[in-house]
């Protein structure tokens, strides 16, 4: 970290992975001052370069209807820069070791396009009010790998632990339910793909407005997630179910699988950890999906504090459908001149394995915004402590829920110059938050339906 520059934590900050988070009425109430509805710095910076929080995007740019891609709500924002290698040492105290490491490996192609900051996240007004009844009563137990006392929002909007943030992203609002066509695209070194279609489906029972811990407590259901192949053909049918819970020593993830070839559905214990995502040429690991997700137990989690950084926000021209695959899918890296960059603050987060337990990834640095907990960039190390993935994460407002969320997720092997593309939905129908899904879409049965269609 000796490249950036840390905004001092508190020193009363509890740093123990089993510490009590509940905060007091006095700090729950700087939730409508000092601070943004869910914990972020309210006020900008002393440059002004990251402006102050005034609500975000609060309803939808003219010329959207709902069920169409997002339109661009600053269409009128210019380059205000550009980062290339040959001016990278000007800026590499707003990068991470993992996007300096991308200049060099691609110092002819790749760039950085930097906008002004817009702080475009916004939530609804039922998860504002969620978050600040979380902040009072939600806990960490089982040694961080479970949660209690939550409901719908973020539970931790003042942190005091690495694992804190990192719940703060696995439990950030994306809607109630949540259909998607989407697909993902590895390309070789050449630049050539095959598209890997995917249509997936999202129940998020956690984030219902009006449940209450109680019930999710009984449930011990975070969120369902169901994914099935389209195409190509030879992995057309293949299918995914996965139940994530609340409290995962008392019941740990479950998951089972559809192979066309068996026509079975089989539990899968190892849809976890560093197990190779679906379809991903070994490119990612399960627990990179959403750029991070599951049980932390295999890590200690280390606050690092915050920092000013550059990172990917309202990607809009990104998530366009006037974009083809092929515009976006270069060789080495996607096509620079569809990504926009701002300032932001962040949370810096770092995992380090635990002695007792194995993952190809010994070290991960996560860089959270402040105003989403979305992670927006990591760095990922390898058991020889080299830099060996980076991953980044390039969000929008869909103002029509409204939430700040991914559109592409891209995660960068920097050993064989090759990424994996995640989201990719420009050619295809855009996220549908309105469709009402039910319990038993989230069967096994169901599972085994969706896979013989």
């Amino acid at each position: 970290m000796n490249k950036v520059t840390l905004l001092s934590l508190a020193i009363s900050m509890v740093l123990s992975t089993g510490a009590v988070a509940k905060i007091s009425a006095e700090q729950t109430a700087k939730l409508s001052s000092e601070l943004t509805p869910v914990g972020a710095t309210r006020a900008g910076n002393k440059d002004g370069s990251i402006p102050k929080w005034t609500g975000g995007i609060t309803k939808a740019p003219a010329g959207y209807t709902v069920g169409e891609h997002h339109v661009d709500p600053y269409p009128d924002d210019k380059i205000q820069f550009t980062i290339t290698a040959s001016n990278l040492s000007d800026y590499k105290n707003l990068l991470t070791p993992g996007q300096i490491k991308l200049f060099e490996t691609y110092p002819d192609t790749y760039k950085m396009n930097i906008y002004q900051t817009r702080r475009s996240a916004s939530y609804p007004e039922h998860v504002y009010q969620a978050v600040k009844d979380n902040a009072t009563r939600a806990e960490l137990v089982q040694e961080g790998n479970g949660i209690k006392q939550a409901a719908v929002g973020i539970p931790f909007p003042v942190p005091a632990n690495g694992l804190e943030v990192i719940w703060n992203h696995t439990l950030r609002y994306r809607g109630e339910s949540v259909t998607r066509q989407a697909g993902q695209a590895s390309p070789t070194s050449s630049g050539s793909f095959t598209f890997v279609g995917l249509d997936e489906t999202l129940l998020l029972p956690y984030g219902v407005e009006g449940a209450s811990p109680e019930e999710l407590e009984q449930t011990n259901i975070l969120f369902k997630f169901k994914q099935k192949v389209t195409e190509p053909a030879r992995l057309a049918g293949t299918a995914l179910l996965v139940h994530e819970t609340m409290d995962q020593i008392k019941t740990p993830r479950q998951a089972w699988t559809y192979n066309t070839g068996q026509r079975r559905v089989r539990r899968a214990p190892n849809v976890a950890y560093d197990a190779p995502g679906t379809a991903s040429d070994g490119l990612r690991t399960t627990d990179d999906f959403d750029m991070y997700n599951g049980a932390p137990n295999r890590y200690n989690w280390t606050l690092k504090g915050k920092q000013e950084l550059l990172i990917p926000y309202n990607d809009y021209r990104l998530h366009s459908n006037k974009v083809k695959y092929e515009d976006i899918l270069h060789a080495g890296h996607i096509n620079p001149d569809l990504v926009r960059y701002e300032k932001h603050r962040v949370w810096v987060v770092e995992a380090n394995l635990k002695e007792s337990t194995r993952h190809i990834y010994k070290k991960r640095v996560f860089y959270i915004d402040e105003d989403s907990w979305q992670v927006a960039v990591t760095d990922i190390y390898d058991n020889r402590d080299e830099l060996y993935r980076v991953g980044v994460a390039h969000v929008i407002n869909y103002y029509d829920v409204p939430t700040l969320w991914s559109t592409l997720d891209v995660f960068h092997d920097l050993q064989s110059r090759r990424y994996i593309a995640m989201g990719l939905d420009n050619e295809a129908k855009m996220y549908d938050f309105t469709q009402k899904l039910d319990e038993g879409d989230f069967t096994p049965a169901a599972l085994r339906r969706e896979g013989r269609r």
